[in-house]
């Protein structure tokens, strides 16, 4: 699973805004500054990782 670093200042904003993913409102950031929870990031990327050449 993935897990993401979001301690820096960046992935926050003081204004809510629907998350990408599930569409809740929430006032973290992607790293392209998208409005998205920060577990909706995870799961989603997880869900879109390409497998490894050891991954069947």
């Amino acid at each position: 699973m993935a897990l993401l670093d979001w301690r820096d200042s960046r992935h926050w904003d003081n204004k809510p805004a629907p998350c990408g993913v599930c569409t809740k409102p929430t006032n973290l950031r992607s790293d392209r500054g998208k409005p998205v929870h920060k577990v909706c990031a995870e799961t989603w990327t997880d869900q879109h990782a390409k497998p490894t050449p050891d991954q069947s």
